[in-house]
């Protein structure tokens, strides 16, 4: 008999999320569905305000859903956070780093966090240092690390607790092409270990290298899904930022000097 498949590691059904105004409740997520399998990388792209953060935050559990189901690892994020957040790791677009303490006083504090013991953290400690290329720097303030360096420990305090599941938003932006190459790396050493990825970023390039899937956020729901070279077919686009234009711009009466006799404003909600 087959074995049977695996459960995604995230499934979002149906999720809405809003947010409160003086012109009433800003609707940001309007029923988003997205599937991601394990041991996988999906890029969740979307223009400036679309969304792509406060759905990492409502799966990272740091953000309550309005509406709709979200499991990530097998848990249900509404019922079951503390499961959740054990299997999870989040990076976001701020590097998370204490300037006064050194690289490795960054990771044994997160150690201690996850409850790992002197002698499992320090352990701990010493594999990521090595890991991401920062054993030498390990005892110099974190202050004295450049971007890059910075950004690289930020990933290694992720993976402190050796998440299932990591949340990268936006993890390469500022960096140089030699920083950001090496958090490619490292991405898909981790996916190559059975870690799975939802990453957001704003460099298509940085999609089509990585992803195994791109899921398209506009409008508040999800406009598409599929693999880079699936969604260049179906817009008969030579690349992602074709499909992207392709996906996201609004339509001819919505531009600057449309005929506004015929059409109504849209509002931009976020």
């Amino acid at each position: 008999m087959p074995s049977p498949a695996l459960e995604p590691a995230i499934q979002v059904t149906g999720l809405r999320k809003s947010y409160p105004s003086k012109q009433g409740p800003q609707l940001v997520l309007d029923g988003v569905d997205l599937t991601v399998p394990a041991g996988t990388v999906t890029a969740l792209l979307g223009p400036n305000g679309a969304g792509k953060t406060t759905a990492v935050g409502v799966l990272s559990t740091l953000l309550h859903a309005d509406a709709g189901t979200v499991r990530v690892a097998g848990h249900d994020v509404a019922r079951e956070g503390d499961a959740v957040r054990a299997a999870i790791g989040v990076t976001g677009q701020i590097t998370a780093v204490d300037d006064l303490l050194t690289g490795a006083e960054n990771l044994r504090l997160m150690a201690d966090l996850h409850h790992l013991g002197r002698s499992a953290g320090k352990r701990r400690t010493a594999e990521l240092l090595d890991q991401f290329g920062l054993a030498d720097a390990a005892a110099k303030p974190v202050a004295a690390y450049s971007g890059g360096m910075k950004r690289k420990l930020d990933l290694a305090m992720t993976l402190v607790g050796s998440p299932a599941v990591v949340f990268l938003d936006e993890p390469t932006t500022g960096l140089d092409p030699r920083s950001r190459r090496t958090l490619w790396d490292e991405v898909r050493r981790l996916v190559a270990g059975g870690t799975t990825i939802l990453l957001t970023t704003q460099y298509l390039e940085e999609a089509d290298q990585l992803a195994d899937s791109v899921a398209v956020l506009h409008g508040g729901r999800v406009v598409a899904q599929g693999t880079p070279d699936e969604l260049k077919a179906v817009h008969d686009a030579g690349s992602l930022d074709d499909v992207f234009l392709a996906l996201t711009e609004p339509p001819a009466e919505d531009l600057p000097g449309a005929d506004t006799a015929t059409t109504s404003p849209k509002e931009d909600v976020r």
